[in-house]
């Protein structure tokens, strides 16, 4: 909708025009367009340098790298199909209707170029040569650390009526690329099996027993065709007795995938806004819609590539959607001609949107990818977003009212948060009336040897101070639950006992102003009693963190402690036992005659002193879990269903997990 000259509307054929231009390549992709930079060698030796770890997250990275330059080529224009298939020998295949790998003799090497692809690092149509114009994953080199990282691959080429294959061991070939049979489609396979450590593979690189998630798989490869709209992708499991396939295939690309992350929320408005557009070779698409929550939710990406950390192109839409709501609200009086503009914050409180950039060599600020860089960014979308957005509100004026709403409500309720934010501020650690919670801080100063405990009641709070360690955990009982932040504003938050005494103990503020450095324990420990209402209140500490101080799970500074469950005493024998199924198994390894003495606690505040040292707060023998948000999607997703106002998923995930819960109190 948008060329280099000027912002004016344009048909649906010109925009479909601009965005094949601006994603297909500039030339045939061929053997020449493949370039070589370097060799494998150092993969096997430091595969952490190329897919980040070893371990479950290091393996389905491999899939992803396969499945990227299947994209590339849909984003090329030349794949509308890709096929995802776990095996049940561990193995993965991935299958595309591309054009196929090309399999002519390299220049420079004198060997097949899709040889070439999968044994040298960085040989790849995506490094110059005019292969591809946009392209994700990790710039090329990711066929080619998949073989290196692989027990066995095998490649199949459908191109030119003929079936090319060839097959690898640890990243060397087994044989030349030979023909194998006749055929009348076009596209590649590639088969592999990662080199995990096991009794038979001591070798092997990737971390034992670690295998391929369904699930973990199943959220990335509907997350790419969300991205990439009219692309097929089928994925399936053949590891049970019976195979499982899920299918993805979205038309509506972006629009479709706000709808799906909105899908346990109330919607303002039922259609998504959506805008997409070129300018100066970059393509944008971004949609949006408001929900009757008070959370933002904004994903942004770059070639398909996640950037949690957003850049460029987050601060472009930020500024676009500030100034047309703005300039809306003035133009129709809509904001009062004393009132102050709206504010970012306030534009994006309850806000679900995903931001998608396609562009030739993005810049990235760090080596993770999570930041885009690229300066040029910025402007492209701030004016593509400013103009649609704009003459969205003038068309829809019932949506924009409601919008403007929503916005001046976020205003209102800011700056009774920032009051109360700043009576919050000028209280201080030392003053004990401002601890309802009754802070028992520790002597230590240093905030990366400190721990705070955060327990419910002051029964269990009697037994933690008495049982802790003085020099560097401190105590904070709060009294009952504390309030459910999922449905409501942080000006109702921060009125809000335990809440204000949590934060004062922090220090560090929260929201927009919160500082790390500010911080005064690195450990902020949940440490709640062993059953569901435990959990619950545990879920509701969570929830606030996630929703306000997301940093601190987002950093790792939260932990949920893991009292035990059972006290089992036979003869001499003394053992603290977690949960019912490690009792069955503890049980059948002692025998039950003469029948142990099996103590159940109802509470932290049942356990001595000694007895809460020993098993929750002693950093030799204790059990606690970091909680870290790996999804922030999938995370979002629980918060909402587990906390929100939607009554109906909520009983259907109770349903489909009751048979899980075995400690009511009933």
């Amino acid at each position: 909708m948008l060329n280099d000259q000027e912002l004016e509307h344009r048909t649906e054929e010109e925009i479909e025009q601009q965005i094949e231009e601006a994603t297909q390549v500039k030339s045939e992709y061929g053997e020449e367009q493949i370039q070589v930079l370097e060799g494998l060698e150092a993969v096997r030796k430091r595969p952490g340098m190329y897919i980040g770890s070893t371990d479950s997250r290091g393996l389905h990275h491999l899939v992803y790298e396969i499945v990227d330059n299947s994209v590339d080529e849909a984003l090329a224009g030349y794949c509308k199909r890709i096929d995802v298939t776990l095996h049940k020998d561990g193995s993965v295949s991935v299958r595309d209707d591309g054009r196929g790998f090309p399999v002519g003799i390299h220049p420079k090497m004198g060997r097949p170029a899709v040889e070439v692809c999968l044994t040298v690092l960085h040989a790849g149509g995506k490094f110059g040569g005019g292969g591809y114009k946009v392209s994700g994953g990790l710039h090329g080199v990711g066929a080619s650390v998949v073989n290196a990282l692989s027990k066995s691959l095998s490649v199949t080429v459908y191109q030119d009526g003929k079936i090319y294959q060839q097959e690898y061991a640890r990243g060397k070939y087994l044989y030349d690329l030979r023909v194998i049979g006749e055929t009348d489609r076009t596209g590649t396979t590639i088969r592999f099996l990662p080199d995990v450590i096991s009794d038979d593979n001591p070798d092997g690189i990737f971390e034992r027993g670690v295998t391929f998630d369904f699930d973990v798989l199943k959220k990335r490869l509907r997350e790419m065709a969300f991205l990439n709209k009219g692309i097929h992708i089928t994925f399936t499991d053949e590891r049970g007795e019976t195979p499982v396939t899920e299918d993805f295939l979205y038309e509506g690309g972006l629009r479709e995938f706000v709808k799906y992350l909105n899908h346990n929320k109330e919607v303002l408005f039922p259609e998504p806004i959506y805008t997409e557009g070129v300018k100066d070779g970059i393509l944008v698409e971004v949609a949006m819609q408001y929900n009757d929550s008070y959370a933002e939710n904004i994903y942004t990406f770059v070639n398909n590539i996640a950037t949690p950390d957003g850049g460029t192109h987050l601060t472009g839409f930020t500024t676009a959607l500030t100034s047309a709501i703005n300039d809306y609200g003035r133009k129709y009086k809509l904001l009062r001609d004393n009132e102050p503009n709206l504010k970012a914050e306030d534009a994006k409180e309850s806000l679900t949107a995903v931001v998608s950039v396609k562009m030739e060599d993005p810049q990235f600020e760090s080596q993770t990818k999570s930041k885009l860089g690229s300066g040029q960014v910025r402007g492209v979308v701030n004016d593509l977003v400013k103009e649609e957005l704009s003459t969205y509100l003038e068309e829809n004026p019932s949506v924009g009212r409601t919008i403007l709403d929503r916005c001046v409500s976020a205003q209102r309720a800011r700056e009774a948060a920032r009051k109360a934010r700043e009576a919050t501020r000028r209280k201080t650690v030392l003053e004990s009336a401002s601890l309802p919670g009754k802070l028992a801080d520790c002597s230590e100063r240093d905030p990366s040897k400190c721990e705070i405990f955060l327990v419910e009641g002051d029964s269990a709070g009697g037994s933690a101070k008495e049982g802790r360690d003085r020099h560097f955990q401190a105590i904070l009982p709060l009294r009952g639950k504390i309030l459910n932040v999922e449905k409501t504003r942080l000006d109702k938050a921060l009125g809000n006992n335990e809440i204000k005494s949590m934060l004062t103990a922090f220090g560090c503020g929260f929201g927009d102003e919160f500082d790390e450095s500010k911080l005064r324990y690195h450990r902020i420990v949940c440490m709640t009693d062993a059953d569901v209402d435990g959990a619950h209140i545990r879920i509701l500490m969570l929830t606030f963190f996630y929703r306000y101080m997301r940093p601190l799970v987002e950093k790792g500074y939260v932990y949920a402690a893991m009292p035990p469950l059972y006290k089992v005493t036979k003869g001499k024998m003394e053992k603290y036992v977690y949960d019912d199924d490690e009792l069955q198994r503890l049980l059948d390894e002692i025998g039950r005659d003469p029948k142990p003495d099996i103590q159940r606690y109802k509470g932290l505040g049942e356990m001595s002193a000694e007895q809460l040292w020993q098993t929750t707060m002693n950093p030799e023998t204790r059990t606690m879990m970091q909680i870290t948000p790996e999804d922030a999607m999938a995370a979002d997703e629980i918060f909402t269903l587990l906390m929100g106002d939607q009554v109906e998923p909520r009983r259907k995930f109770i349903e489909e997990n009751a048979d899980l819960v075995k400690d009511l109190d009933v």
